[in-house]
């Protein structure tokens, strides 16, 4: 694959994991903004997570940047001691814990911003007590525990129904109607945080994200590699919704600013109705190899539109054209793989 040259004011794609992570949590001046707005300190539950140590670093440097004396905390089990000391040497308060233990989420600081990421999805098939505990029990405790905080909670995209793909996604208006269990207990997730918020009066705004791409994974690298390895591209759900995780991190910071009572709900995606043929078709092209497409589009898809989201943060910094290059020339060049597949074909909500 011929390497690409970025367009003015476009870091050029990044090379390694180091690279990776520092343009994931280069913040913006409205980051920096946000941070400088914001009263109290923060606290991410969950910050262990596939976007949890992004997000505490974008925050940590927002706040150095914007010059405010802040904490930042992130709280997790930290399965990988390697994250914890990753985020203790950037400047995070790092607290390991286990969220679901009552006497360790009644032992964590009171600060005056949360932000709840803890989540399960995958692997849902055969344990879903455990799910549902994670992703609606545990939300119940949190919204008590921090009664008196502002929260922001990551919900899912998949508490809504698969809808025309004509249609362009469903906007927060849309009922939700969301296909299995996963799906049905982060609804509950947001339930809770709803229930919870009239009865203390807590501030509280719902994200509902699909995809964030970290080119370690996501919708994206999902397609791109299939056709890097001449494995077949499933075109039954024909279209997807993604966003740069760094641009999804920056809109959960500055959401904080909009949590209300009731709660907010924010889709959180990029503009486009992106088709998986053509996105398919294009790795293919950029790494000279045909794509092998298999099956036939459906007429329904899940996506959302987040012209809301759009609307009070503007579009995403980083375009998906050039979120197609980066990711392309991650893959050519062997960058790494979490391993973690979105399963974004998934239309029975199995996971």
């Amino acid at each position: 694959m011929t390497r690409t040259t970025s367009s003015a004011g476009t870091p050029p794609p990044p090379r390694s994991d180091a690279e990776l992570d520092e343009l994931l949590s280069r913040p913006s001046e409205a980051d920096c903004q946000a941070l400088r707005d914001l009263d109290g300190d923060l606290l991410i539950l969950g910050a262990g997570g596939k976007m949890g140590p992004t997000l505490a670093r974008l925050a940590r440097r927002a706040a150095d940047e914007a010059g405010v004396s802040k904490r930042i905390l992130g709280v997790a089990r930290f399965s990988d001691p390697a994250v914890a000391a990753e985020l203790s040497a950037s400047g995070v308060e790092v607290i390991q814990a286990d969220l679901l233990q009552q006497d360790a989420l009644a032992a964590l600081p009171s600060v005056r911003n949360v932000i709840f990421m803890a989540a399960r999805k995958f692997g849902t098939a055969g344990q879903e007590g455990t799910t549902w505990a994670i992703n609606s029990y545990l939300p119940g405790l949190v919204a008590q525990r921090f009664a008196n905080s502002r929260i922001v909670a990551f919900s899912t995209g998949n508490v809504y129904p698969l809808t025309p793909i004509a249609t362009g996604g469903c906007s927060e208006q849309h009922p939700v109607g969301p296909v299995g269990e996963y799906a049905q207990s982060a609804l509950a997730r947001e339930r809770m945080f709803e229930f919870f918020s009239s009865v203390h009066g807590t501030p509280v705004t719902l994200l509902r994200l699909n995809y964030a791409v970290d080119l370690r994974y996501g919708v994206l690298p999902d397609i791109a590699r299939k056709v890097y390895e001449g494995r077949p591209v499933d075109l039954t759900t024909g279209a997807v919704n993604a966003i740069w995780q760094r641009d999804a991190n920056s809109v959960c910071l500055r959401s904080l600013a909009l949590a209300d009572t009731p709660p907010r709900v924010l889709n959180v995606t990029g503009p486009e109705t992106i088709s998986v043929a053509r996105l398919a078709r294009q790795f293919g092209e950029l790494f000279q190899r045909e794509p092998q497409l298999q099956g036939e589009e459906a007429s329904t898809a899940l996506l959302s539109n987040a012209a809301l989201c759009h609307e009070h943060f503007g579009y995403p910094s980083l375009p998906l054209q050039t979120l197609v290059q980066y990711t392309a020339a991650w893959i050519a060049a062997g960058g790494r793989s979490l391993h973690r597949p979105t399963h974004f074909e998934q239309r029975q909500g199995r996971y």
